[in-house]
């Protein structure tokens, strides 16, 4: 590619930056507050709020190492993100990445497994805010679950900024709780009050069994409990053609990620780890919930509730922004229904909004219907299918840098440090949690269902392109 041409391909990218969502369709309605909490909130999830009790269980102390560690690698993955974000802000960016970088059957399958990820993560969550809701009230799951997913749609449909509105509140509760968590363990640790105040000590973290109490092993095999708790951090990248600057924002907001981990993850479970010792967690039981026990504070379980109710609502909230944009960009491309194309007044995608919805409902009354093994298989598949994203991500970050600096793209304005090697390590991470996957018998179904998914996929892309040529064109946006 000649300068002139490089030039002009530059000129072009900065009109798509500029027209950004007008271009698609959409509108800017979410500003720099509400993709701040948008960014904070997908890292933290009820994987935090109860599945850590499990990862203390297994590994100690050591856990909190894991967390740190997987937080490098999650800094890693949306700094790549990002990257590809100020080269080209799109709606549905992980496929678009992934037409443009691999080709358009790596975006046909990027677009619909990230879909179906978020439909069954819908539903999941759904289900269990409706669950959550009988710790305070006598009444049918279903019900809740109804009318949870009817606010929700309907908040989708109104404006993305309200959609914006709903996940700035939801994250503040999560991140409230957390700091709140924290500032109570520090006033142990440096006052004493409370039940827990006479025994509470950091050395906790390493005089009951070690720092490492069950093994360095064993601590490698949270790692993948570890991963799964970030998924849904890379939900920032689905926002891009929707916020009102997105060069000025989403780097921000991907900057926050080191602290964001250091303090919601590693600050609190080294303060809950030091006023409670590691011993008394069990799995199935959130940590924040034994904490509270443990200060004598008797309105813990409930505060946990509330929280957790949250961070279900918000997946699920999340769900629905989502899988809307994610079918009209395969819808865009040939490669989904046409229908799906389709915007309301106030630039949202009504329909496929409206059928990943109604999905989320049979999800709900299935899983009330015949809550046993197939519906616990499905719900596996979430895990490898949201890390599937992360690994499209990588891999056409590091494309597009070989692209950049050949001179045949421009350069990105927030290149990735340390790239591509620091994307090559993070793709070699996961490779590694994979493996641990398949050593656990417990999370060895996930892999088990990726085959059949994409063998579905790939005679349905044969299917859709020998009907329809342009499915399998890649076509700049």
């Amino acid at each position: 590619m000649t300068s002139a041409q490089v030039d002009q391909h530059r000129d072009g990218n900065e009109a798509v930056r500029a027209e950004g969502s007008e271009g698609e369709g959409y509108q800017r309605g979410l500003g720099a507050r509400q993709i701040q909490m948008i960014a904070i909130g997908g890292a933290i999830g009820t994987g935090l709020f109860l599945g850590a009790g499990k990862g203390i269980s297994k590994a100690g102390p050591s856990l909190i190492l894991a967390y740190a560690i997987a937080g490098f690698v999650i800094f890693f993955i949306m700094r790549a993100l990002g990257e590809l974000l100020m080269y080209r802000p799109v709606s549905g960016s992980f496929s678009e990445y992934a037409r443009e970088f691999i080709g358009p059957f790596a975006g046909f399958v990027t677009g619909w497994t990230y879909w179906l990820f978020w439909v069954v993560t819908g539903i999941t969550e759904v289900t269990a805010a409706a669950a959550y809701m009988t710790y305070w009230f006598d009444i049918p799951q279903w019900v809740s679950a109804l009318i949870f997913t009817i606010i929700l749609y309907g908040a989708n449909l109104i404006s993305v900024k309200l959609f914006g509105e709903l996940e700035f509140w939801f994250s503040m509760v999560k991140v409230t709780a957390i700091i709140g968590m924290i500032l109570i363990c520090a006033g142990i640790l440096t006052i004493g009050f409370s039940d827990a105040g006479e025994t509470a000590s950091v050395s906790h973290l390493w005089s009951d069994g070690g720092f490492f109490p069950h093994g360095i092993g064993n601590t490698l095999m949270t790692l993948q409990m570890v991963m799964f708790a970030f998924l849904a951090v890379e939900l920032v990248g689905v926002t891009a053609g929707e916020s009102k600057d997105p060069k000025t924002v989403l780097p921000k907001a991907i900057n926050t990620v080191p602290w964001r981990i250091a303090v919601f993850y590693v600050g609190a479970l080294i303060m809950i780890l030091s006023v409670v010792p590691w011993t008394h967690f069990q799995p199935g039981v959130s940590p924040f919930v034994a904490a509270f026990e443990k200060m004598g504070l008797a309105a813990g379980a409930g505060i946990v509730n509330f929280v957790v109710l949250t961070a279900a609502l918000s997946s699920c909230n999340s769900g629905m922004y989502s899988t809307g944009r994610m079918l009209r960009d395969l819808a865009l491309n040939s490669q989904g229904p046409k229908l799906f194309t389709k915007l309301t007044s106030n630039g949202l995608p009504l329909v496929g909004t409206t059928f990943s919805a109604a999905l989320m409902l049979v999800g709900v009354w299935i899983n009330y219907q015949w809550p046993g093994k197939a519906f616990d298989y499905v719900v596996s598949f979430a895990t490898i299918s949201g890390m599937w994203a992360w690994i499209v991500i990588l891999l056409c970050q590091i494309r597009y840098r070989a692209k950049a600096d050949r001179g045949e793209l421009p350069r990105s304005d927030f290149r990735a440090p340390g790239a591509p090697f620091t994307s090559w390590f993070a793709l070699a991470f996961i490779g590694m949690v994979i493996v641990m996957m398949g050593i656990d018998k417990d999370a060895r179904v996930s892999l088990y269902c990726a085959p059949l998914w994409g063998l579905v996929l790939a005679v349905a892309y044969l299917v859709l392109k020998r009907r329809n040529p342009e499915a399998a064109a890649f076509r700049k946006r």
